[in-house]
């Protein structure tokens, strides 16, 4: 399965960021379009179970064809919020709720399947078994392409596809969050063929003013002019050296921004570079 390179994150897109109009919403998503992001990542709990609905009407008034794009979505996170009678925010992650969330999802995003389906996050309670069989029938009727997982450890990726094939993890990674690096969860990803993507790809650096942030900006503004680029386009260039093949999802409505970070892709660190800018996140010389 092909994706972007850069893929476009839309939980902010609506009424948990921006609140876009449909209008609007449509016009980013043939700017995204144009810009050769044509991969769109969503989840059921965004905008409190709105987004999704928001995004299939803007979709139809776009002048995108569906067979140009890859639409994800996820499910299993049981949030609290009017359209659910939730008493605790919790997973779920049985048969019958998996298939009817994927429904559900497909008659919001206005579409008849889904290019890849995601398990949100991890669940204690979690049967693999019954997982599987809910992903077969999804597959075997058209309505999911593709399935993967979001936030899972390597010992969950292994549970689950021991008995039906992963081929996505989502997980948070960035410059200022790459545990993923030293824990072995990209490593069992690259062993087993699983595609990485990488939400918040950005991380805290532009969020916090702290040591470690100090040190990357520093760093980072050291090698601006050295490959003509700005910070955050640097950031999702090393992410994207690393050899799993990460894909970052780019949360930003901004298409100033969304420019940047897709002219990002032709960015090449080179190898001491990539040290450097790590060097300055961990604040110590590699072992």
């Amino acid at each position: 399965m092909t994706y972007s390179r850069l893929i476009a994150g839309t939980m902010t897109w609506g009424s948990w960021g921006k609140g876009l109009s449909t209008k609007e919403m449509a016009d980013l998503i043939n700017f995204c379009f144009t810009n050769n992001i044509t991969t769109f990542d969503h989840a059921d709990i965004y905008g409190a179970y709105t987004t999704e609905t928001d995004f299939g009407k803007a979709f139809e008034a776009s002048q995108v064809k569906r067979e140009d794009i890859q639409l994800i979505s996820k499910c299993g996170i049981q949030y609290m919020s009017d359209s659910r009678k939730n008493r605790v925010k919790h997973y779920n992650y049985n048969k019958d709720y998996i298939i009817w969330s994927v429904e559900e999802s497909l008659n919001h995003l206005k579409t008849e399947y889904l290019d890849l389906f995601l398990l949100h996050r991890p669940s204690p309670l979690m049967v693999a078994d019954e997982i599987a069989e809910a992903i077969t029938i999804l597959k075997k009727d058209g309505k999911i392409r593709n399935f993967g997982v979001s936030n899972f450890t390597p010992s969950q990726m292994d549970m689950i596809g021991l008995r039906i094939d992963i081929d996505v993890n989502q997980i948070e990674f960035s410059l200022s969050q790459h545990s993923a690096m030293h824990n072995g969860t990209l490593d069992f990803m690259m062993t087993n063929g699983i595609q990485p993507m990488a939400w918040s790809p950005l991380g805290g650096v532009f969020k916090e003013n702290n040591e470690q942030n100090n040190r990357i900006h520093q760093q980072l503004t050291e090698l601006k002019d050295k490959y003509q680029a700005t910070e955050d386009q640097l950031l999702l260039a090393w992410i994207m050296k690393h050899p799993a093949n990460i894909l970052p999802v780019v949360g930003t409505t901004i298409k100033e921004r969304l420019k940047l970070a897709a002219e990002a892709i032709k960015i090449t660190l080179e190898l001491e570079d990539w040290f450097l800018i790590l060097v300055a996140a961990q604040g110590h010389k590699v072992p």
